[in-house]
């Protein structure tokens, strides 16, 4: 028969499996609930922003500081791990600080195991957004997760890109090795894969769950389950951006490449650059004609008045 377990034995079981449970459920958990991109509030210009160690806006340091590893304003240990020993003081503010992030410029208290730990995990250790290219110090909101892509978004772009994300690069919804139907989706390579290409030689898989992309790694899904679709959608800010890049200022001026390279019924090339010069050209011909009108009635008339004395 087997040892009958004590209640030491049991209760040291249950503690490790609960300190599994947390670690696994560390690496799931979302990225707006960690500490280093909570929301903060400034008290001196009142404005929303991801929690740092000053305003993004006007750059006043915040009276009571956030841990952006653990999450206290206020370090209430008397004997612990704090770097500054503060034996039956409970400190707060800039006393409670230690450091701040290279990543996601928050505060970090002044305990050993954040001082130690935050740097090596910090979520926000390659936060760039996907769409506008801006890290953590490019922008004052917080950073975000897509849901389809798992890509960093920052505020600004979070509904629009997720918005758009579920589309396939190609024209049709096939498989990207074969004619087939794709019945597995990658929403970060945005390909499809039928149920003979989306398995690879040499790789070992679950059992019971979908295989991985061939192409990156990334989990695959169902197309089916996807509102997938292949045409693609830009929106307000950044397409301004790439009209003003590609076409510049004068992007809703008159431009006819055909009426620039029209030369007229007298072999006169219209240029519209030289439009001033034009314009001056035919007030010049304009005086010039209107004179020589002028010379020629008064040379008809003096002939008419000689005719008559003549006579």
């Amino acid at each position: 028969m087997p040892k009958k377990k004590t209640g030491a034995r049991k209760k040291a079981e249950k503690q490790k499996q609960r300190q599994k449970d947390i670690q696994s459920g560390s690496k799931t958990l979302s990225i707006t609930k960690y500490p280093c991109n909570f929301i903060m509030e400034c008290d001196k210009c009142g404005r929303m922003q991801k929690n740092r160690a000053y305003c993004y806006f006007c750059y006043y340091i915040q009276k009571l500081p956030v841990c952006g590893q653990c999450g206290k304003q206020k370090c209430m240990m008397k004997s612990g791990d704090c770097v500054v020993k503060h034996a039956g003081v409970h400190t707060t503010g800039m006393q409670m600080v230690g450091a701040i992030c290279d990543f996601c410029e928050a505060w970090i208290c002044h305990g050993r195991k954040c001082l130690q730990s935050h740097a090596c995990v910090c979520p926000l250790t390659d936060a760039i957004c996907l769409e506008c290219d801006r890290g953590v110090e490019g922008q004052g909101g917080r950073i975000f997760v897509c849901a389809f892509c798992d890509k960093f978004l920052c505020e600004d772009d979070q509904f629009e890109h997720q918005a758009k994300c579920q589309i396939i690069e190609s024209e049709t919804l096939k498989c990207a090795s074969c004619n087939k139907n794709g019945q597995h989706s990658c929403l970060r390579c945005k390909v499809c894969y039928c149920d003979d290409h989306v398995w690879r030689k040499g790789f070992k898989y679950t059992k019971g769950q979908l295989p991985p992309c061939p192409k990156c790694g990334f989990e695959m899904k169902e197309t089916k389950n996807l509102s997938m679709s292949t045409r693609q959608h830009d929106y307000g800010r950044q397409r301004a951006d790439k009209y003003d890049d590609d076409y510049g200022d004068d992007y809703y001026s008159y431009d006819n490449s055909a009426a620039m390279s029209f030369s007229g019924f007298g072999g006169v090339s219209y240029n519209p650059d030289d439009g001033d010069d034009d314009d001056e050209d035919y007030s010049t011909e304009d005086e010039s004609s209107s004179e020589n009108e002028s010379e020629s009635d008064e040379e008809n008339e003096l002939e008419q008045a000689m005719g008559k004395l003549e006579i």
